[in-house]
């Protein structure tokens, strides 16, 4: 398994070790002990899983704390560019998104600490996106950024086409106050 660290402190592109031969493949997406060997400490208590279609977004979400969530995705089917934005007030890239292309060629995986605004964008039809989290759902403390928000100026690399009510709505970066501080 391979760590590749990102410009923003905390998130990480993990890179299993995969295993082919004349049947397909093998490979671990998960083992608490080599992630906390590795310093991922959370234990995730709930795995999500979305199908997509090319053009969907979901996101920019996040959960306030004390129900913070922390993220562990990866794409099963199809390509997504996963997008995490750091949202913790001191932090020196507060503001700052961070953006991997997630395939089930290439088994990215991509850690997303407590403190981010998460979402994705499906590249492709039939898109499966697979997540760990490290708190339950709460719908009580769920929140969403404005996914096109001009301010943060993200890269989506194609015009999203389907978008649910509640993402349209989403805050403001400029008007945003961030209930995470480093």
């Amino acid at each position: 398994m391979e760590i590749i660290k990102t410009p923003i402190e905390g998130l990480l592109v993990i890179k299993p070790d995969v295993y082919f031969d004349q049947r397909g493949y093998f490979f671990e997406n998960y083992n608490e002990k080599r992630f906390k060997d590795l310093g991922i400490e959370d234990c995730f208590v709930q795995d999500n899983q979305s199908f997509s279609q090319k053009g969907v977004v979901r996101g920019l979400h996040f959960q306030c704390p004390p129900f913070a969530q922390s993220k562990l995705v990866r794409v099963i089917k199809g390509t997504v560019l996963d997008v995490a934005l750091d949202i913790r007030q001191g932090s020196p890239t507060y503001g700052q998104h961070f953006s991997v292309e997630l395939t089930g060629d290439n088994f990215l995986q991509f850690y997303i600490p407590t403190g981010f605004a998460h979402g994705f964008v499906a590249l492709e039809d039939d898109t499966i996106f697979s997540y760990k989290c490290g708190a339950f759902y709460n719908k009580a403390s769920e929140a969403s950024i404005l996914f096109n928000d001009p301010d943060l100026n993200i890269d989506w690399k194609i015009d999203p086409s389907l978008i649910s009510e509640k993402d349209l709505v989403g805050v403001r970066f400029q008007d945003f106050k961030s209930p995470f501080t480093l």
